[in-house]
């Protein structure tokens, strides 16, 4: 008889829905099938796309004979890390002309939240804060709730966002669950396509939302999955967080690349974090609190060839604002 392994009372986990969906779909024989489950660019006969800009990069870095495979940084591509910041908040970005922005590229938009989860649950508002609350909306994505759970945070609380009945935005509902939230309680906020409703605020209401989380001393931590894949247009899907930071907030956003990019398997993402000047991650003297966080969760941001592709391609889209262009010449 075998041995009884070690590991024998480890529970079974349930799948993911998004993803028990995607091989149900790969299973189905049915020729009329349509996946309707992670968001992706897809051809005709369901396959992937690969955007012609992103092809033309990677063409050029093949033929570079430049790049080697050297170590980075910690806290990653240098030029990535800018270039990334730069995308959220723009390049006129007052905090850029007050030197208190800085960015650290992370495994995609969820390492950037991860790293993010643990950098606040270790110095937010003190130091070691598992009792902070933190906001999430009702409902959202189902990641969320797992990042700060597993960052250390005891106490996940969920605010309304979606009513039903209108099918719309409960605005009321959300602005009292602002007002009611203790103070430098932490909101997770999506910067727009709101995941899974599709159903963003207004500028107006987002004014409002800020008026609420200014005067109640709350922190902004943005999710930013979808930048230029929700309009087209990469200052429009920014305007909330660009805001926000006009109005002096301290703020972080998770950057993912995965979507408006197309680079779902290479996990491109950066964390940018804004403070005061005396709270930034400086790019030439990076903090010891964020090199430690790095180098105890994946140790060296990696330069993968997606990376060096997502810099390439925005030196080679001229116009102002667009994300990509979808025509086979770019």
């Amino acid at each position: 008889m075998a041995a009884r392994s070690i590991f024998s009372a480890v529970p079974q986990a349930p799948p993911v829905a998004v993803f028990k969906l995607t091989a149900d779909f790969r299973a189905d024989s049915d020729p009329r099938k349509v996946n309707l489950g992670v968001g992706a660019y897809r051809t005709d006969d369901s396959q992937p796309w690969v955007l012609p800009v992103v092809k033309k990069v990677e063409q050029k870095i093949a033929n570079d004979h430049s790049l080697n495979h050297e170590y980075l940084p910690i806290l990653g591509l240098p030029e990535f890390r800018s270039s990334s910041s730069r995308i959220a908040l723009g390049e006129d970005s007052p905090a850029f002309k007050d030197d208190r922005v800085g960015g650290v590229q992370s495994l995609g938009g969820t390492g950037a939240l991860r790293i993010g989860a643990e950098f606040l649950r270790r110095w937010y508002n003190g130091t070691n804060n598992t009792a902070t609350p933190i906001y999430i909306s009702s409902p959202s994505w189902e990641n969320h709730n797992a990042v700060f759970i597993d960052a250390g945070f005891k106490d996940i609380r969920a605010y309304r966002y979606w009513d039903a009945a209108k099918r719309g935005l409960d605005l009321k509902g959300l602005l009292e669950d602002l007002e009611n939230a203790p103070e430098h309680s932490i909101f997770v906020l999506h910067a727009c396509a709101h995941n899974p409703t599709g159903t963003d605020p207004t500028q107006e209401e987002w004014k409002q939302i800020a008026d609420v989380m200014k005067r109640r001393f709350l922190f902004a931590f943005f999710d930013s999955a979808y930048q230029g894949f929700a309009s087209g247009n990469l200052d429009k899907d920014a305007w909330a967080v660009r805001y926000f930071v006009s109005q002096g907030f301290e703020l972080f956003c998770a950057q993912s690349f995965s979507k408006n990019f197309g680079l779902y398997n290479e996990r491109v993402g950066n964390l940018t974090d804004c403070g005061k000047r005396h709270l930034i991650t400086s790019a030439r003297v990076p903090p010891p609190r964020w090199r430690r966080i790095v180098r105890t969760t994946w140790s060296i941001s990696a330069v993968t060839r997606s990376s060096r592709s997502w810099f390439a391609t925005l030196t080679l889209e001229p116009t102002p604002g667009v994300l990509f262009r979808m025509n086979g010449n770019d």
